[in-house]
């Protein structure tokens, strides 16, 4: 087994599902992750979460999704380090953008019943409306995969954070 890993394959099965919670809120997910330990290294267990992720129905999707502050919304870290984490992925969303995101936000729930997930490390303000308003022109069936891509990304950094932590 892999150095950082051996800590999460220390857990208990409930503990590590908890843990794993912190990066994807849908517990199908964080029980199937859990149960297929040990993980050869990181890198699997990367892997395996963000395929599993990739598998996810529909409900599960909006599971984790109920975990995501909006885009732009402020965090607390006291919320938890899944808040923590939130705050550190829109670290590059300026508040010259915040009212244009909550504007864009509202109007993307109306269309899609769901928050405007995006993958945001690394992104400014102004690529995330963007964004944002591109995929508003997508019809339901497009947006649920990109939708899914971007939680895979998300797991992805968070799986690495985890096992760092």
């Amino acid at each position: 087994m892999g150095g950082q890993v051996d800590r999460f394959h220390s857990l208990s099965h409930e503990e590590a599902i908890a843990q794993l919670m912190t990066c994807c809120a849908a517990r199908h997910w964080a029980v199937q992750v859990s149960g297929f330990r040990p993980y050869a290294d990181e890198a699997a267990l990367v892997n395996a979460g963000t395929k599993l992720a990739d598998q996810l129905d529909w409900r599960d999707v909006l599971d984790a999704l109920s975990a995501h502050p909006r885009i732009g919304e402020r965090t607390s870290p006291s919320q938890g380090r899944d808040a923590l984490w939130s705050q550190q992925e829109q670290a590059g969303v300026s508040t010259d953008f915040r009212e244009a995101l909550i504007e864009g936000n509202i109007a993307y729930e109306r269309r899609f019943g769901h928050i405007f997930l995006i993958c945001a490390t690394g992104r400014s303000g102004e690529d995330t409306l963007a964004e944002l308003a591109k995929r508003l022109e997508n019809d339901i069936s497009a947006e649920r995969v990109v939708v899914r891509q971007e939680l895979s990304k998300i797991v992805g950094l968070r799986l690495r954070k985890l096992v760092a932590s």
